[in-house]
C-alpha cells in the first residue's frame, strides 16, 4: 500500500497551458493567412489591365495533379510529428498551392470568398468544437439557429407559428432532406415500410443535380426524376403547362407524383421559376412543392430584387444557401418550412441514450402522434429534425454576419451584385465579338455568353466549344477564372460575379476575354 502510494505521488503532471499554445499558434499563423488575403487586394487594381500579373498571380499557381502531388510532398509522420515548424511550413505549402477565392479575378462558382466576420465565425466555431445534435451540449448555438432560421424563414413570408428551420451540410444535403420530409408526410408509412409505391419527382430541365442525387439516395432511382421543359423566350423558367403533362404522364404510368422542385436561381442562367403558378399545380395535384433557392433566395432581403421570390410563401420547403451570394463561409445553408412539427414527424426516431426531450403532447393528452393537433412542444434537440446526428453550428456563421452588417447591408450586398451582372451584361451586348445568352438585364449574378468574332459563331459546335476551354485556360495566367458550360452551339462562358466584385475588374475581364480571343481564333486559323 506505502509504495503505491510512493508511485502515485511520484506522478508529476505538467499544468494545462492550452490557451497559450493557441496564442502562439494563432500568431504564427497570422502572419501566412494574412498576406495570402492582402495579395488579392494588392492585386485588385491590376485585374482592370486584362493583362499577365507582371508579379506571381495572386489566383493560383496552376498546376496539373501529378506536378502538385510532386510539390507538396505530403507524408503523413509514422512517429513523432513535426511540431510548429512542420505544421506552418504544410499552412504555407497549402495556401501556396491553393486558389485563392479572395482575388478580384475568381468569377468561377456560384460563391467567392468570406469575409472577415466569417473568418471569425468559423474560429469561434471551431473553439467551441461542440456538436448542435441535442441542446444540453449546444445552448446558445441552439437557440441561435432556430432564432435565425426563423427569422430568414419570416423573410420567405413562412410565418406560421412553428415556422422556422435547421442547417445542412449544403445545399444538396437540405435538397435531400426535404425529400425525405416530403416523402414521409405525404406517405407516413413509407417511413417503415420503405418505397414500396413508385414514386415521381419533377424539376426544371435547367434545374440542380442534386434532386437526382436525392432520389437515388431515397431509393427512388434517378428514372424516378422528371425533366420538365423550360419555357421559350423565359430565360429559362419551368413550362407550367410542361409541368403540367409531365404529371398527368407520370400518372397515366401508374406513377404517384411526390414532389415538385421548383428553382430560384438556376445554376446556369440565373432563371427565377413562377412559384406562385407552381405552388396551383402542387395544390391541385397534393403535391409537395419545394423551392431550392441555394443561390438566388438572398434577393428576398433587397427591395429591388425581391420580387424574384413572389410566391415563396407557397412553398412546404425551401432551401437558401448564405455561403453563395451573402459570402458566409462554406458551409452555410438552412432548408426553412412553414412547420417544423412537420419535420420533427418525419425525422424523428428514437433513440432514449440521446434526446430526452418529454413526450409529444397532442391536444393536451400526452403520447400523441409528433407533429400533430395544436399543443405540439418545442424541439430543441436539432438532430431530431434532420437526417444529421453530428451537425456544426453553421447557423451561427449567417447569425453573425446579421449582426454585423444588418439586414441594410445585405441589401447593399445583392444589389451591388445584380448591379454589377447588369454592369457586364451591357458591356458584353455591346461588344461585337460577342454573343449574348443571358437575358437583358440578367436574371441573377452570372452572365452567358460566347465568344464569336464579329459575331459569328461557327457552324460546328465543337469549335466553339475548344475555343471557350482554350480562352478559360488562357485568362488563368492572367488572374481571371470562369466557367463554361454546355449549349446548343457548343459551351459557353459563364462568369459568376459576387457582392465584392469591383466594375474595373468587369472592365479587365472583358479587356483579357478580347486578348486571348484574339491568340486562340489565330491559331485556329493558322
Amino acid at each position: 500500500m506505502g509504495q503505491q502510494q510512493s508511485q502515485q505521488q511520484a506522478v508529476v503532471e505538467a499544468p494545462l497551458n492550452r490557451a497559450g499554445e493557441v496564442e502562439d499558434l494563432i500568431d504564427a499563423v497570422k502572419t501566412l493567412i494574412l498576406p495570402f488575403i492582402r495579395a488579392a487586394d494588392e492585386a485588385a487594381p491590376l485585374k482592370a489591365t486584362g493583362e499577365a500579373q507582371p508579379k506571381r498571380n495572386a489566383l493560383v499557381v496552376s498546376r496539373k495533379p501529378e506536378e502538385l502531388i510532386e510539390q507538396l510532398a505530403l507524408s503523413l509522420p509514422e512517429g513523432e510529428g513535426r511540431g510548429k515548424d512542420g505544421l506552418l511550413k504544410t499552412i504555407a505549402d497549402i495556401l501556396e498551392h491553393s486558389v485563392n477565392t479572395w482575388d478580384q479575378g475568381f468569377l468561377d462558382k456560384l460563391y467567392a470568398s468570406t469575409n472577415a466576420v466569417g473568418v471569425i465565425s468559423e474560429l469561434l466555431l471551431s473553439v467551441l468544437n461542440t456538436n448542435l445534435h441535442v441542446y444540453q451540449v449546444s445552448p446558445a448555438l441552439t437557440v441561435i439557429e432556430k432564432h435565425t432560421a426563423k427569422t430568414l424563414a419570416g423573410l420567405f413570408g413562412l410565418n406560421g407559428p412553428r415556422a422556422g428551420g435547421v442547417t445542412c451540410q449544403g445545399g444538396s444535403s437540405s435538397n435531400l432532406t426535404s425529400l425525405v420530409i416530403a416523402r414521409n408526410t405525404l406517405y407516413p408509412e413509407t417511413k417503415t415500410r420503405g418505397n414500396y409505391l413508385p414514386f415521381a419527382i419533377f424539376t426544371s430541365e435547367h434545374g440542380h443535380y442534386s434532386v437526382e442525387k436525392a432520389a437515388i439516395t431515397c431509393g427512388m432511382g434517378s428514372a424516378a426524376v422528371h425533366k420538365v421543359p423550360v419555357m421559350p423566350g423565359s430565360g429559362g423558367c419551368m413550362s407550367i403547362s410542361g409541368l403540367r403533362d409531365s404529371i398527368e404522364s407520370a400518372k397515366s404510368r401508374g406513377k404517384i407524383p411526390l414532389y415538385v422542385n421548383a428553382t430560384a436561381g438556376t445554376t446556369v442562367f440565373g432563371s427565377y421559376d413562377c412559384f406562385d403558378r407552381i405552388s396551383e399545380v402542387c395544390k391541385e395535384y397534393g403535391i409537395w412543392m419545394h423551392i431550392d433557392a441555394s443561390w438566388g433566395g438572398p434577393a428576398i432581403f433587397s427591395q429591388k430584387y425581391k420580387h424574384k421570390m413572389r410566391g415563396s410563401h407557397l412553398a412546404d420547403s425551401l432551401t437558401v444557401n448564405p455561403h453563395k451570394m451573402l459570402n458566409a463561409p462554406v458551409t452555410c445553408s438552412f432548408l426553412l418550412g412553414p412547420d417544423m412539427a412537420v419535420f420533427h414527424k418525419a425525422n424523428t426516431l428514437p433513440a432514449g441514450y440521446l434526446f430526452h426531450s418529454p413526450e409529444p403532447v397532442t391536444n393536451g393528452v400526452e403520447g400523441g402522434e409528433p407533429g400533430e393537433g395544436e399543443n405540439v412542444p418545442e424541439v430543441w434537440d436539432l438532430a431530431d429534425l434532420t437526417l444529421q446526428c453530428g451537425r456544426r453550428g453553421d447557423a451561427l456563421k449567417l447569425a453573425l454576419s446579421w449582426i454585423y452588417y444588418g439586414a441594410a447591408g445585405f441589401e447593399r450586398m445583392v444589389d451591388h451584385g445584380f448591379a454589377t451582372a447588369e454592369y457586364m451584361t451591357d458591356i458584353i451586348k455591346e461588344r461585337e465579338d460577342f454573343v449574348l445568352l443571358s437575358d437583358d438585364p440578367p436574371a441573377c449574378l452570372q452572365i452567358c455568353f460566347y465568344y464569336a468574332p464579329g459575331g459569328q459563331l461557327s457552324e460546328d459546335k465543337k469549335v466553339n466549344t475548344a475555343r471557350t476551354r482554350a480562352m478559360v485556360e488562357k485568362l488563368i495566367h492572367r488572374g481571371f477564372m470562369v466557367d463554361y458550360a454546355p449549349g446548343d452551339k457548343g459551351s459557353f462562358f459563364r462568369v459568376v460575379v459576387n457582392a465584392q466584385t469591383l466594375r474595373t475588374t468587369v472592365d479587365g475581364l472583358v479587356k483579357a476575354l478580347e486578348a486571348v480571343g484574339k491568340e486562340v481564333t489565330a491559331g485556329e486559323s493558322a
